[in-house]
């Protein structure tokens, strides 16, 4: 058996921001910090917070008036924002400013009259968020077969903007069928994918023919270790998602394989070293890592101050 390595894996700026912010929120005000929705899609960095006081909620009524609040990594609607606003929450906002460039975007097109499309997988955290952005008309698609499914005249002025976590290879399809049925498309092209996505991509399509089998840790949860998962097996590999070391299956695994191991960009490193271990268990040698770029990109943490405080 053989090991590799993917590089980069694991937790991208975005993630670390996030994540930074909460432990901020904590050392600041201490517990009970109110977290609206999942900080990032990882069930193990979720519970490690809820260890310490960290409250995840999916309705703002769960969390009292006036209390320390943080929006995930996802983004949120404008409702959202106004409902924190009326409840009075001292908000700390950790959507990953690549989304909140998104959902800029699409405001902007907006605002020029052009009926949005946001490509991208409906009832995602991060979807939720962009639609509940925009004010005009807007439809979400993913897929060639969804564009079609549009009831809107090929003549309509539109406008299209992505989930950050998809494939490259998913958004051209869409796009491509966007400007095949309609005559006025604008949109931030394929390279305004995240950077992140898109590195990690690229670090499983370098296992392509040096790996028979590729292992994506990341949260069922977690689009983009999905997205991880199945760039895998389109560049012919078998491909697995694990949450953890837990779920790893020896039957997977056949004598001589030559075994890549990757992360989403929600996971810990912590648990990619569990999974090294867990196949070093079964026969492994010492993992590979495979040349890839590292990541210099950081995002500057700020929490919110009370009103009254600041």
């Amino acid at each position: 058996m053989e090991l590799l390595l993917a590089r980069p894996r694991g937790f991208c700026a975005g993630v670390e921001r996030a994540i930074e912010l909460v432990e901020m929120a904590l050392y600041a005000y201490g517990a009970p910090v109110y977290v609206y929705h999942q900080i990032v899609h990882n069930e193990h960095v979720v519970a490690s917070f809820a260890q310490r006081g960290v409250v995840f909620v999916d309705d703002l009524d769960e969390i009292p008036h006036g209390a320390v609040t943080v929006f995930s990594a996802h983004g949120v609607p404008d409702a959202i924002r106004a409902r924190a606003g009326e409840r009075r929450l001292v908000v700390t906002d950790a959507t990953c400013p690549l989304i909140s460039k998104v959902h800029q975007q699409a405001q902007r097109y907006a605002r020029s009259g052009r009926v949005v499309l946001v490509v991208g997988h409906a009832g995602h955290d991060e979807i939720v968020g962009i639609v509940g952005s925009i004010r005009g008309e807007v439809h979400v698609v993913f897929g060639a077969a969804q564009v079609r499914g549009l009831a809107l005249d090929p003549a309509t002025p539109i406008a299209y903007v992505t989930q950050t976590t998809l494939s490259a290879e998913d958004v051209r399809e869409t796009v491509d069928a966007l400007k095949a049925g309609f005559s006025d498309v604008v949109g931030p092209g394929l390279d305004d994918i995240c950077y992140a996505t898109h590195n990690r991509q690229q670090a499983v399509r370098r296992l392509a023919g040096r790996a028979d089998v590729v292992i994506v840790v990341g949260a069922r949860n977690s689009s983009n270790s999905h997205r991880l998962a199945e760039v895998g097996a389109r560049y012919g590999m078998r491909a697995h998602l694990v949450q953890d070391d837990s779920g790893i299956d020896p039957a997977w695994l056949r004598s001589g394989d030559r075994v890549g191991v990757t992360a989403g960009a929600s996971t810990p490193e912590v648990l990619v070293r569990r999974v090294i271990e867990r196949l070093t268990a079964l026969g492994a040698p010492p993992a590979v890592e495979v040349d890839g770029p590292v990541e210099t990109v950081t995002f500057r943490p700020r929490i919110a101050v009370p009103a009254a405080a600041s």
